[in-house]
Parts: C-alpha cells; sequence; structure tokens
C-alpha cells in the first residue's frame, strides 16, 4: 500500500474507520517479503510508521483471522497459511491460466522441451505453469517455485520491459547475486542486457542461474500492453546452445504474443 494512497485516506476523510483500517493492515502486510519473512514488531513499527500500540492491535487482529503467525520462541511475526490458501486460490482462476494452457502445450510440443509461465510477485518471478514431459503442472497449488529476477530468461523478459525506477528499485533490494560466473552481477551490465531484450523482444538465460541450463523466454503483456510476466523455454545446454536460442526464440517470441493477445492486447499498439 503506497504512502500516498494511506496519507489520503487518513488527511484527507476518505472512507470511513473501517477503510482506514484495512489500509493500515495492508500496509503491516507490505512488509513482509521473501527477504524479510519474519519481522518483530518494532521492525513493524519501523517499517510502516504507525504507532506501536496501533501495530499491537493490528497485528492481534491478523494473527486471529490466521493471516499472520507468531513464533513462540522469539516473538516474531510471519505471513500465515491463509495468505497462501487465497494467493493459490486467485492463481488458480486467472484468466492468464485459462488462456495460456494451450499455448504452454503446443510449445512443448514443438520444442520439445521444458516450457515455464511466470508471473512477478513483487521481488521473484513465481512459475504458475510448467510443461515437462508430456504432463502440465500447476505449480502453485502445492509449492510455489520462485526464479531469480536478473540472471533468467524469464525474470530479464520481464524486467527489461519495466520503467527504470522500478528496475533499479528491485535491483537494490534483490541485488544481483552472482549465481555462477556467466551471472550479469553488476548494474551497468544488466542495463546493457535489459536495453539488448527491449530492442530483440527476447530474453537469454546463458548458463547465468545454472551451469549446464540455458533458456529464452519473452515477455507476456495485458490488455493495457503492461508486461506482467513472462514465457520461456529451457533445457541442457548441449540441447540448446546459443544457436538453438535464437532459433527458438521465435517460437517463444508467437507464442507469448498469442497469450498476450487472448488477454486483450493489441500487437498493433505495441507498449513498453
Amino acid at each position: 500500500m503506497s504512502d500516498h494512497v494511506l496519507k489520503v485516506v487518513e488527511e484527507e476523510g476518505f472512507g470511513d474507520a473501517g477503510a482506514k483500517s484495512f489500509f493500515k493492515m495492508a500496509r503491516v502486510l507490505d512488509c513482509f517479503s521473501r527477504t524479510n519473512g519474519s519481522l518483530s514488531l518494532t521492525q513493524l513499527v519501523e517499517g510502516t510508521g504507525l504507532p506501536r500500540t496501533t501495530i499491537h492491535r493490528i497485528v492481534a487482529s491478523l494473527r486471529e483471522i490466521g493471516m499472520i503467525d507468531q513464533d513462540g520462541r522469539r516473538g516474531d511475526y510471519r505471513l500465515g497459511l491463509r495468505m497462501f490458501y487465497y494467493g493459490s486460490v486467485v492463481l488458480a482462476n486467472l484468466d492468464l491460466n485459462r488462456h495460456a494452457h494451450s499455448h504452454v502445450v503446443s510449445l512443448h510440443q514443438v520444442t520439445g522441451e521444458i516450457v515455464h509461465l511466470h508471473m512477478f510477485d513483487g521481488s521473484h518471478m513465481v512459475c504458475i505453469e510448467r510443461e515437462e514431459m508430456g504432463d502440465a503442472r500447476n505449480t502453485t497449488l502445492t509449492t510455489i517455485e520462485a526464479a531469480p529476477i536478473h540472471c533468467t530468461s524469464v525474470g530479464k523478459a520481464f524486467l527489461a520491459f519495466q520503467d527504470q525506477r522500478l528496475i533499479r528499485k528491485i535491483v537494490a533490494e534483490e541485488g544481483l547475486a552472482a549465481r555462477t560466473v556467466n551471472t550479469l552481477a553488476t548494474y551497468d551490465a544488466l542495463a546493457e542486457n535489459l536495453a539488448l531484450i527491449r530492442e530483440r523482444g527476447y530474453a537469454t538465460d546463458e548458463e547465468e542461474n545454472e551451469i549446464g541450463i540455458q533458456c529464452v523466454g519473452a515477455p507476456l503483456r495485458d490488455s493495457r500492453g503492461r508486461v506482467f510476466g513472462s514465457i520461456s523455454v529451457s533445457g541442457p545446454t548441449l540441447r540448446m546452445p546459443l544457436s538453438r536460442l535464437s532459433g527458438l526464440s521465435h517460437a517463444v517470441t508467437q507464442t507469448a504474443n498469442a497469450i498476450s493477445a487472448e488477454l486483450g492486447w493489441d500487437p498493433s499498439k505495441k507498449r513498453r
């Protein structure tokens, strides 16, 4: 929840007391992330800027409905399983799953390699469907598979088409960990690669996340042309040398565009 929205609600008087409480709860929940999965009451106070008594009241309410759990030994708070349930329900009912499934299967049949469909969750790329050896699997309903954003084709295909401020924010928060010797671990190197991705319309992972695995990915767009996710084909480097990555890029990009078109994107009105 943005500081601006909360300020408007609280200072301009929009909404009733219940609405204001909801926005404050959202601010508390926004403090949690993959890198900050467990937080103390003091950290929540610092992260939200809200009074300690207010935070204490909010986390007590969130605990009661299962949206926050508390570590019995340390006393720290973490998101509860009810949040996972809500997230699973949302992902299971996304239009993306319905529109993309046949395209994911088709791309796997054409390439013979693993196909992943990912969405951005605020810090990582989360896999919502995978087609491997003819067996489609919706991973979010069992275990969420997350991919780094700076060193995977799905991550870079998403990142390249975002506002520069968001790119810098993600890099600042998540860092550029060198997963392999090929990882683009500096901002300048990554920025140069993102510019190339914008120019050619697809991204590659040339053993940047895992030695022995190479991938090619393309961005998915919503009806307004905004990139919100990506689709990729990946496989062993022995089967997917650079020459094949280049050849597969056309099929991956076509598939991404077809899914985007079903979601309402007009290819004649391309936007970043």
